[in-house]
């Protein structure tokens, strides 16, 4: 039976990177899993609740992870086959090389990484579409879910925040789902991290 779930993401999130590359890897893998990639925006969720959402601010002025979210989402959305590779491109550009992913020409050198045309992305971008998905996904992650930050993993009504330690292990996701139903759970979380 087909296990149908969201997992929101922001590249600048090291523990998001984890658990989205362990997704994708189980997908690769073959897990029955229905997968919807949900962007959210640290950026905005760091404002005090009296500031202008970032979605709303001059393009120099919305932070340094809401470009690469617009260009995640273009390619999420009208590339669907490339995302993958793009969506893992992302993260390691940011968590791997230290690139600054609010740099147009890193995004290009992404998404051509990743077989795409830079130019048609960019296009896609300049329209406002991603933008605007960006702000209605992250606003019905925060109202129907209350999430707060990435990644956090959604199955129907049920929502919960999780940090996995190891990067790409899919076996880490099967047990994140299993947990996700069980609400007498609301918080386990390590003293220290063994290294």
């Amino acid at each position: 039976m087909t296990r149908s779930f969201a997992v929101t993401f922001d590249y600048r999130c090291p523990f998001a990177r984890n658990a989205h590359e362990a997704v994708l890897a189980g997908i690769e893998a073959g897990a029955d899993w229905s997968v919807t990639f949900h962007a959210f925006s640290l950026d905005q969720v760091h404002l005090d609740p009296e500031e202008e959402a970032v979605w709303e601010r001059p393009r120099g002025e919305r932070g340094s992870g809401v470009l690469a979210l617009e260009w995640g989402i273009a390619v999420r959305d009208h590339f669907p086959e490339r995302f993958p590779a793009h969506h893992l491109g992302t993260f390691a550009a940011r968590h791997d090389r230290g690139l600054r992913i609010d740099d147009p020409e890193v995004l290009a050198g992404v998404a051509a990484a990743a077989g795409l045309d830079p130019d048609v992305v960019a296009g896609i971008v300049a329209t406002g579409e991603p933008l605007a998905t960006l702000a209605g996904e992250h606003a019905e992650a925060v109202k129907r879910w209350d999430v707060f930050g990435v990644p956090t993993f959604i199955e129907g009504e049920e929502a919960v925040f999780v940090r996995l330690m190891e990067r790409g292990r899919g076996g880490d996701i099967d047990l994140v789902l299993d947990l996700l139903p069980r609400g007498v759970l609301n918080e386990f979380k390590r003293t220290t991290v063994p290294r």
